[in-house]
């Protein structure tokens, strides 16, 4: 137990709202710690190519997060990436790039926000590892150092990664992805991001008065992706 509150983000690379709090995310990390927890939306049997069908599912979605939320999606994503049939949407191979560049010097969130940019805004690949590798070293990251890293994080250490995050989602009660969460003194309180998307300045002025405010509120109405794909 620690009284210093912790904000628990509990996401996934190809989760769509988690790219649209990416700026809550952002300015919450200059005001308190923020753990990642990536929890594995797109693996196993979700794990899938980029299809037509795909892309007829995911584009309302995507364009209703940019709505909602003010982040951008780039021609390079809808017309490139989401016509790229060779493409594979994984979660797997990103989240093992967070969990390396967390090892290396605590950028994992970092690390994660590059992704998301990669992936949304100029339509990258981000389950391949040669992309992974670029955006590495784009954020200054040591091309032998990520690679060793990444390496160790592959695998079976990603797959229990992905169990201890659903684990946590499970025991405050989340309902997808994002689920962020605040801890203090052994408590857990599931922030609801809803009325905070689009308004970074307001989630931080929330955050720097958050002694004495309950997070907590009736039913989490934040729109999420379920654990299995966006909705």
């Amino acid at each position: 137990m620690t009284a210093t509150p912790v904000l628990h983000y509990i996401y996934d690379p190809l989760c769509g709202w988690c790219y649209g709090a990416k700026p809550l995310i952002d300015v919450a990390r200059g005001i308190l710690p923020v753990v990642a927890h990536g929890g594995g939306m797109m693996t196993g049997a979700q794990r899938q190519p980029v299809s037509a069908q795909l892309r007829d599912y995911v584009m309302p979605h995507d364009l209703r997060i940019a709505q909602y939320t003010g982040q951008p999606f780039g021609e390079a994503y809808f017309e490139g990436l989401l016509r790229d049939t060779t493409a594979v949407f994984d979660s797997a191979p990103p989240t093992t790039a967070v969990l390396a560049a967390e090892q290396l010097g605590g950028r994992g969130l970092e690390m994660l926000g590059r992704l998301q940019t990669a992936h949304y805004e100029k339509g990258r690949r981000i389950a391949d590892n040669d992309v992974l590798m670029a955006v590495a070293v784009e954020m200054g990251l040591e091309a032998d150092a990520f690679r060793t890293a990444y390496d160790a994080m592959s695998g079976e250490v990603t797959l229990a990664h992905f169990k201890t995050s659903r684990q946590l989602l499970s025991k405050v009660g989340g309902q997808g992805f994002p689920t962020v969460v605040l801890e203090q003194s052994g408590q857990y309180q599931v922030i609801d991001l809803g009325p905070y998307l689009g308004k970074p300045e307001a989630f931080a002025a929330w955050l720097r008065q958050r002694e004495g405010v309950s997070a907590e509120r009736e039913g989490v109405c934040a729109p999420v992706c379920g654990l299995d794909g966006c909705q």
